[in-house]
């Protein structure tokens, strides 16, 4: 038995045949089908056909950017069905994903990609740099915090 979905749909009832599709994430034609070729069926059964998708199904990606250490990131992408391409350093703390890659487009949260999709997770190499606007740097402009306390004091006595 071969054919489209269209050709086993139309057979099926004719022989007394019911059937169940189940789809594959490729196109073409029946890939399988059960009970195999040559075994006799009673009217009334089912035969389980598995035939080729003609569209790709989507899944969404597992949110692991920005919250999500390197180890726990691999666990929920692998355990979704995805696959893992090498890991891409970024500047950031060890091991903190930073962001997910699809086709080196960033994905945001609640992107779709296709099942079985090979992903790149973006993850922190360790080398932290102090960006101009992070609390890091901040913490530097300070000064000297004595210096800072003497000049203020005069403005607290008055407050009282």
């Amino acid at each position: 038995m071969s054919g489209s979905p269209a050709f086993a749909a139309k057979i099926a009832p004719d022989k007394g045949w019911r059937s169940k599709l189940a789809s594959s994430p490729c196109t073409g034609c029946i890939l399988d089908y059960n009970p195999a070729a040559g075994q006799k069926v009673k009217e009334g059964r089912i035969i389980y056909l598995t035939i080729n998708a003609i569209n790709i199904p989507l899944q969404v990606v597992p949110d692991v950017a920005d919250n999500s250490s390197l180890r726990q990131a691999e666990a929920r992408i692998l355990a979704s069905g995805f696959k893992l391409n090498d890991i891409q350093y970024v500047p950031g703390e060890k091991d903190w994903v930073y962001g997910v890659k699809y086709r080196e487009r960033m994905l945001a949260i609640g992107d779709k990609v296709p099942m079985g999709a090979t992903l790149t997770l973006m993850v922190g190499d360790g080398n932290r740099e102090v960006l101009e606007g992070d609390s890091l740097s901040a913490d530097e402009s300070m000064g000297n915090p004595d210096e800072a306390v003497s000049e203020g004091s005069a403005a607290d006595e008055s407050w009282f």
